[in-house]
């Protein structure tokens, strides 16, 4: 058995695709099997962290050692369905952003559904966003990266900058967005099978917690894909061929390209949702790729 099949079946045996109701005692098990999966995933590698507060929100600031440039930055938001989630499981991919990149990676613990329900993460990340850039960094030396539900919120948290008439993320990097919360695309028909992480039914159950009453899934709110795309930022998607969730990054391309963004669509044939973030080799050269994309979209910058 080679290490992409352990994990594929350690990720199965830790009730990720079991579904997950707004059952307390669900919720509970969910949020567990996340938190293995934190200890599972840990990345190993030199980086230095420090926690702290904006305002009653809990963040962590990620850096490499050695290969730090201060003058770039990234949001990162984590996924977990809006249920699950938090420092300790943002800091995988924190981490390997950070590696990869050389920018210091900042996460922070939104506040999670059924709890919390919408729209208290976005709020959330529009705290931590005027945060960095009121003073810290400006929006143009900003990165916003997001897995699965965090990168729903990214995306949702540029579509409202834009809105305002503010300024967007230098870039949007994507692992497995979460784009479309009606749940309804082919993809999460045709990979249901083969897709080791997410069921359809937890995706129905976590927009459902989630969104509470709040509108139909199908709003802008909620699902990003139906939103304005106009004067959006360059975005990198990365997702994996074999997810349901395959059809939410390559509609996502489709429409910023055809709001006449640039999109660039990653797609790794062996790849379940987010393997980024596992020590697996197709992880690895995930982000070899991604560092060169970054160097390669921002070389003249980054050299000044």
């Amino acid at each position: 058995m080679d290490l992409n099949e352990l994990f594929l079946k350690a990720m199965k045996s830790f009730n990720f695709i079991s579904g997950c109701s707004t059952d307390e005692e669900e919720i509970k098990k969910h949020r567990q099997s996340v938190e293995r999966v934190s200890r599972l995933a840990a990345p190993k590698g030199k980086v230095s962290k420090e926690r702290f507060k904006v305002g009653n929100i809990s963040c962590e600031a990620v850096k490499s050692i050695p290969n730090f440039n201060p003058h770039y930055a990234i949001m990162y938001v984590h996924g977990g369905g809006y249920m699950s989630g938090g420092l300790d499981y943002a800091g995988i991919l924190a981490s390997k952003l950070a590696r990869a990149t050389g920018f210091t990676t900042f996460s922070f613990d939104y506040r999670l559904a059924p709890e919390h329900v919408y729209p208290a993460a976005i709020e959330d990340g529009t705290e931590i966003w005027n945060y960095l850039t009121c003073g810290l960094y400006s929006a143009s030396h900003l990165l916003l990266a997001g897995d699965s539900a965090g990168g729903n919120l990214a995306l949702c948290l540029t579509q409202k900058l834009l809105a305002e008439g503010k300024k967007p993320p230098r870039e949007l990097i994507l692992f497995s967005p979460w784009t479309d919360m009606t749940g309804e695309s082919d993809s999460v028909i045709t990979n249901e099978e083969i897709d080791p992480v997410l069921s359809k039914e937890f995706v129905k159950s976590a927009a459902s917690a989630y969104i509470s009453g709040a509108g139909d899934p199908a709003d802008p709110r909620f699902s990003p894909l139906f939103g304005n795309f106009e004067g959006f930022p360059s975005t990198y998607i990365m997702v994996g061929k074999n997810e349901i969730l395959f059809d939410d990054s390559a509609r996502l391309r489709e429409k910023i390209s055809d709001a006449g963004g640039k999109a660039f669509l990653d797609i790794e044939e062996k790849g379940w949702h987010v393997y980024q973030q596992f020590p697996v080799r197709i992880a690895s050269q995930a982000f070899k790729r991604l560092s060169t994309h970054i160097r390669r979209e921002m070389i003249g910058d980054i050299k000044k």
